[in-house]
């Protein structure tokens, strides 16, 4: 089924242009909900437009939030909820920054782009984060390589709240049908791995004002 709004939006989503489009999105929600690990669709500004209950339960104890819930738009999500962190593990590194990267080359090519714009000036209000998407982020994209920031086959840590996954990975895996990707929209799969042996489950926290630390800057 399709989200709703958690918070304020931006601009509103537009509706699929035509009904053979909508009916295909309802089709195409039943068979995200068969899925069993946690699975989204975005358009290009990161605004979830369907989502399965597996998703909805790795979210289930993130509280409110005015304009970044998980089912509303999942770039704001990882950039500025507190909670985010008690559920994405090694958040600054495995999720922030390279989001914080998808970001930025949404924003060179197409940088007149009005949600793109309020999102930077979302960033540029916290200044751990405007200096690390200024500064910090190119030397560490230099420092990881360009693999490091790509979703697809990435495996990344999570904080589950079922006891039965726990402190986990997952491995993202980026699968848009061509009917999808015609709609400017991209799925997401996290594909829970079993649980790290010989861990202790961190303690769920929620994150201070503050989301980021700095970012050292990498050596030339």
């Amino acid at each position: 089924m399709a989200f709703q709004a958690g918070g304020q939006r931006s601009v509103p989503r537009p509706a699929p242009a035509t009904p053979d489009t909508r009916a295909y999105l309802q089709d195409y929600a039943a068979l995200l909900e068969a899925v069993p690990f946690p699975s989204l669709v975005v358009d290009r500004h990161w605004d979830v437009v369907l989502a399965n209950g597996a998703f909805r339960t790795l979210f289930r104890d993130v509280g409110p939030h005015p304009s970044a819930m998980p089912d509303d738009n999942f770039l704001r999500f990882v950039l500025f909820h507190p909670d985010a962190a008690s559920v994405l593990g090694e958040h600054e590194s495995s999720w922030c920054l390279p989001m914080l990267a998808h970001f930025a080359a949404a924003v060179e090519r197409d940088g007149h782009d009005r949600v793109l714009q309020a999102i930077r000036r979302d960033i540029a209000q916290d200044p751990i984060m405007d200096a690390a998407y200024r500064q910090g982020l190119p030397h560490w994209i230099r420092a990881v390589g360009e693999q490091a920031v790509e979703h697809d086959g990435a495996v990344r840590p999570l904080l589950h709240p079922d006891p039965r996954w726990g402190a986990t990975e997952c491995r993202v895996v980026v699968e848009t049908p061509r009917s999808l990707a015609e709609q400017g929209y991209t799925r997401l799969t996290l594909v829970l791995r079993e649980a790290r042996p010989a861990s202790r489950r961190p303690r769920r926290r929620r994150r201070p004002t503050g989301h980021l630390r700095a970012v050292p800057a990498a050596s030339d």
